[in-house]
């Protein structure tokens, strides 16, 4: 394609000036750790025959997805080449790549350097489960059942690391796992029902995987993993890892503020669950709330919320199901979306009793929702509350390896600093920093990460 032209038709299509797209393109290179100036006039060069970085073209593919709500190529903006991953019909080795790269201390500014795709193109359940390319078996060693049960334990065991003590080095043994054991059971024979169960499996551990790099603020791998496990579950016909993987790619773009594609993501993932139980539903309809809150539309997030809460009795009142989304996960959710419709003080009601509900095994979580909740009692104006709060989630802080737990604690120091001449908020902002500044620089049954958060 001419550059020029391709570059011209999307602008005219986005109605941008030549300074609103230097702008956009600015602002994803940020997210991505990239500080670029990019101006008019740099626009104006490439419409006349330069051409921009290579590593930056695929930040002008993602801003014109943006606001245009629709996939971009970087060969549609008019440059030929594209730094994305060229796809693969060949699932197992393509999980193998993504867990090397992961592996590789070497490679870890690269991975926080890749950038959240609001285009990133979902596969269907129907395609997946149709899929010509099925992971094909036959390459001479054979498994059972306990070769399953195997990796669903090692699943459960990096699971619980990570709830209590982040995903920063849970993630690496994941990943080490992936390429070292779980790629040469996908390639083994088994009978179908083994062979689908080890799809599963590995659906769930590449789901978790996903998970950690959110935590660490790796946006770009994290889709990549969450694609595996999207891939992986279609193959196994385990619709309930497909759906909550689809769920935690709402999280994802919810907290980084892209709320129309949360709600896209959310959705599709309630429509591709006709028959959850209650907890599921619960699960899938308090996402749902809190993705619709984002965008502003209160009455179809009102509803999500009473249809969660409902869910929810339902699932307390019999035995109680598998999975950890509970009656402080639905509250963390309501008070998420009383916060994004404007109720700060009920927000922080809610969020105050999400966190006396929560289980105490969750020690990232406590870190994480203590803090917001600190943000918001600061917010109110309740400065000693705020800073007895703080002071909680500095209780957990130093046994937690977690980005989004050193993020929130920045925030801390950041907006407690200007309140230095009251004794609590300078006493926290000393104990803070004597941690030192970023002091640490589910599908399958029984999944313990099947969390809000």
């Amino acid at each position: 394609m001419d550059r020029a032209g391709g570059l011209a038709r999307l602008l005219t299509e986005s109605q941008w000036t030549y300074s609103q797209l230097a702008m956009a393109i600015n602002r994803a290179g940020t997210e991505a750790g990239m500080r670029l100036k990019y101006t008019e006039a740099s626009v104006h060069q490439w419409l006349t025959g330069s051409k921009p970085r290579k590593n930056v073209r695929p930040l002008i593919r993602e801003a014109f997805a943006r606001r245009l709500a629709r996939p971009v190529t970087v060969a549609e903006v008019g440059f030929a080449e594209s730094d994305e991953p060229s796809s693969t019909t060949d699932t197992v080795e393509d999980l193998v790549d993504l867990g090397r790269l992961d592996m590789d201390p070497s490679r870890r500014s690269v991975l926080g350097a890749s950038l959240f795709s609001v285009a990133l193109t979902i596969p269907g359940w129907p395609d997946l489960v149709g899929r010509a390319e099925a992971i094909q078996t036959g390459h001479g060693s054979r498994i059972g059942w306990g070769e399953v049960d195997m990796v669903m334990a090692m699943t459960e065991r990096v699971s619980e690391l990570d709830d209590q003590f982040g995903g920063r080095h849970a993630r690496p043994m994941a990943a080490s796992f992936i390429v070292n054991t779980v790629a040469a059971y996908l390639k083994a024979d088994a009978p179908e029902d083994v062979r689908k169960g080890m799809l599963s499996a590995a659906a769930d551990l590449c789901y978790l995987a996903g998970y950690m790099a959110v935590d660490e603020g790796y946006h770009g791998l994290a889709q990549r993993y969450y694609l595996q496990a999207l891939e992986l579950a279609g193959h196994a016909d385990d619709h309930l890892t497909y759906c909550t993987t689809l769920r935690g790619m709402s999280l994802q773009a919810v907290d980084l503020g892209h709320g129309a594609r949360a709600v896209r993501l959310a959705d599709a993932a309630a429509a591709a669950s006709p028959q959850a139980g209650p907890r599921m539903r619960a699960f899938l309809a308090g996402q749902q709330a809190h993705s619709y809150a984002q965008t502003g539309e209160k009455a179809a997030a009102l509803r999500f919320v009473k249809e969660a809460e409902a869910a929810m009795e339902k699932a307390e009142s019999g035995e109680r199901a598998f999975g950890s989304y509970d009656p402080s996960a639905l509250t963390y959710h309501v008070s998420q979306v009383r916060y994004e419709l404007g109720d700060t003080a009920g927000s922080v009601a809610s969020m105050a009793e999400s966190n006396a509900l929560r289980n105490s095994v969750y020690r990232r979580s406590r870190v994480r929702h203590h803090a917001v909740l600190a943000e918001r009692q600061l917010r109110l104006g309740h400065l000693e509350e705020a800073c007895a709060t703080w002071n909680t989630a500095l209780d957990d802080y130093p046994m937690v390896q977690s980005g989004r737990c050193d993020e929130r604690i920045d925030e801390m120091q950041a907006l407690i600093r200007p309140y230095q001449g009251n004794v609590a908020a300078r006493d926290l902002l000393e104990r803070s920093r004597a941690m030192g500044k970023g002091a640490h620089g589910s599908g399958g049954l029984g999944r313990s990460y099947f969390t809000s958060t």
